[in-house]
């Protein structure tokens, strides 16, 4: 199963557009399930999965945990994805501080 993991601080007040961009699952080439885990070190941080342009989570905020994503406690969402389409993950910090954000985007692929 493919998975894209990523750990990144987000300036405050900033947003990083793809934290998929230039990873080798960014597109899926294959039928699959996508299936985003997340968390925070603090709140305050936003997060939006786009699976092929629509928007799956929408600027929500996720745990704020502080640690890296277990499953299946720090699941967010599930999308099925046709091939090709492209996986975009932006993080977005409302806070005046930095904030670290951990995701695990997992790529099931079906039939």
């Amino acid at each position: 199963m493919p998975r894209n993991t990523d750990r990144q601080s987000v300036a405050a007040n900033a947003t990083v557009a793809n934290a998929l961009s230039g990873k080798l699952y960014e597109f899926v080439t294959r039928p699959s399930i996508v299936r985003l885990y997340a968390t925070g070190s603090a709140v305050g941080l936003n997060m939006t999965l786009l699976v092929g342009g629509v928007a799956i989570f929408s600027d929500q905020e996720v745990s704020a945990a502080n640690r890296t994503p277990i499953m299946p406690d720090d699941f967010v969402c599930e999308a099925m994805a046709p091939a090709g389409t492209r996986l975009i993950l932006s993080y977005r910090n409302t806070t005046a501080g930095a904030i670290t954000a951990f995701s695990t985007v997992d790529i099931i692929p079906v039939g």
